[in-house]
């Protein structure tokens, strides 16, 4: 079996010495490699052309969690609840989205990489969700509950792409954001809601896999089918595009 190159994108954080470190949670890792794929890990502080040089070589990107997208991004506003911003991740991650949408290469999106997908096509979001829109539930979990905690089902729009991976339209899932949509990208669809009403999965019609959630499968992974066939049929995406450019 083939398996395809996928780059994750990653974080800065400073270690206990006060060096400068680029990370990634492991669970993203263990999930694309229980999928089959290859994970490679994206730098962060990249010039555009070595970003374009490692982009081209990658049959999918996943864009990991994390922390704030900067609002001078989508014509926001600062905020006192604002958390880990970095303002070369979002240059990083930005670029990506628009060379994985022009070159056809598969992506998904998780939590922050929901966010960031909705801002790169020119969507808004909440600042914070419960400041801004206080008739919202609670979506922030981290720390007082583990990453597997089921917070609440979300809906999924049955005609959509994540409704048919999924196999179910009302799952069970985690929660550890403070942000949202606030105004969907006008290129994007939403395909599925929290009870009440924040935007939980969106997708980029006619684009070989596109697609982003808001809570974090990677943590349900391999126990819940569901969410391991998401990881699966986004690798597969990928590995068809590994096909097509190894018979050009």
């Amino acid at each position: 079996m083939n398996q395809p190159l996928i780059g994750l994108t990653t974080f800065r954080h400073r270690s206990n010495l006060g060096l400068s470190q680029l990370s990634i949670t492991e669970a993203y890792v263990k999930a694309l490699i229980g999928a089959g794929a290859a994970p490679m890990l994206i730098p962060l502080g990249l010039p555009d052309e070595i970003l374009q040089t490692i982009s081209s070589r990658l049959d999918g990107i996943l864009f990991t969690g994390g922390g704030d997208v900067h609002p001078e991004n989508y014509q926001g506003q600062e905020h006192p609840l604002l958390d880990e911003v970095d303002t070369d991740r979002d240059r990083i991650e930005i670029e990506l989205i628009h060379r994985a949408r022009s070159a056809n290469l598969p992506f998904l999106g998780i939590c922050r990489g929901l966010q960031v997908i909705n801002v790169a096509f020119g969507g808004t979001l909440y600042e914070d969700i419960l400041d801004q829109r206080p008739a919202s539930q609670r979506h922030q979990f981290w720390p007082e509950k583990q990453r597997n905690y089921l917070a609440h089902t979300v809906a999924i729009e049955p005609q959509s792409r994540l409704a048919a991976i999924l196999g179910e339209n009302h799952p069970q899932v985690n929660s550890f954001h403070h942000q949202g949509i606030r105004n969907l990208a006008p290129n994007l669809q939403a395909t599925a809601y929290a009870p009440d009403g924040i935007i939980e999965a969106i997708e980029l019609p006619d684009h070989p896999f596109a697609l982003a959630v808001q809570w974090h499968p990677e943590w349900l992974v391999p126990n819940d089918a569901a969410m391991t066939r998401l990881f699966r049929d986004f690798v597969k995406a990928a590995q068809l595009t590994s096909i097509t450019q190894l018979s050009i």
